[in-house]
């Protein structure tokens, strides 16, 4: 949680960047490397990385949370055709404000899910937006958000557009991924976090 409005203020922008790139190095190891790699074992001797948006902390922006009193399911359709039930748990406004494209500045909001069953998973926020199918994956993209504590309407939670990823069915059909609901569709470019060309 955090008290600032700008949370790019909040860091040093130096030493996020090398915090960001650690990861994505590390994420590409385990791509190449892991046993579990969505990465079929025939293909990981020519994979040389994943691909990226440059960092940019103006898509790190700090978003209200307005929780829902009574979740309601939402049945998102999978890339097999099947559907999962989630619970829509809260919804996420934030603001995007880039000095070099005024026409795509505004507020947006993004709903926030869990699955059914109880559990200390992390929320799951699966965007789409004007890269999707472009710039990156056609299926969309996914955050996750750990909060320290059960999120309450007012609260205010860093929404890093920097960590947004790509499901592994992006890379084997031998995983079956959800796919981003309507609500979840953004009508704005967001170049920020994993691509997929």
């Amino acid at each position: 949680m955090s008290d600032s409005a700008d949370p790019a203020a909040d860091i040093d922008v130096d030493q996020w960047c090398a915090e960001l790139e650690a990861k994505r190095a590390e994420k590409d190891q385990f791509f190449a490397e892991h046993p579990q790699s969505p990465i079929p074992p025939g293909e990981r001797d020519a994979f040389d990385g994943l691909e990226y948006f440059e960092p940019d902390p103006a898509y790190r922006v700090l978003a209200t949370v307005t929780v829902e009193d009574e979740p309601g399911v939402v049945q998102m359709e999978t890339t097999s055709g099947r559907e999962m039930r989630y619970l829509r748990v809260a919804t996420l406004e934030f603001e995007l404000v880039r000095e070099e494209d005024e026409l795509a500045d505004g507020t947006f909001e993004l709903a926030a899910y869990q699955l059914e069953s109880p559990n200390d998973d992390p929320y799951f926020v699966p965007f789409r937006d004007k890269t999707t199918g472009q710039q990156s994956y056609r299926g969309g993209r996914y955050m996750e958000l750990a909060a320290d504590r059960d999120l309450e309407t007012g609260d205010e939670i860093v929404l890093d557009f920097n960590l947004a990823y790509t499901p592994f069915c992006a890379y084997s059909e031998t995983f079956d991924c959800p796919l981003p609901p309507e609500e979840n569709w953004l009508e704005v470019t967001v170049p920020a976090g994993e691509r997929f060309e």
